[in-house]
């Protein structure tokens, strides 16, 4: 089963996310740039089962992770969208890895 479908629903929803975290922000289109687009494009890729679009994913959700787990110490007003943004960034990098992780079971 590809997992091509569910990452891009997560990836929007990632996009959303940053998309509502910043839309008050000072500097907004730049966050917007660096944090909303990149999840938005991945999520239009994966849609479009991009074969790269899994691994890319990954190594972004990898800073969305770590920003996610910053932002959630440090700063406890945006404690919930950080801790949304974790559990995305942890989906992102799940969901490609499911259809070997069972096949690895079965065996």
């Amino acid at each position: 089963m590809s997992m091509a479908r569910p990452l891009a629903l997560v990836l929007f929803a990632l996009a959303v996310l940053y998309a509502a975290w910043f839309a008050q922000d000072k500097h907004r289109e730049a966050a917007l740039l660096v944090f909303a687009a990149p999840p938005l494009v991945l999520a239009l890729l994966a849609w479009r089962a991009w074969p790269r679009a899994a691994f890319v994913a990954g190594l972004f959700a990898l800073a969305w992770f770590s920003h996610g787990v910053m932002v959630a110490w440090s700063r406890p007003a945006e404690r919930l969208p950080a801790l949304l943004a974790i559990a995305l960034s942890v989906a992102v990098i799940l969901l490609p890895s499911l259809p070997r992780l069972r096949a690895r079971q079965r065996r």
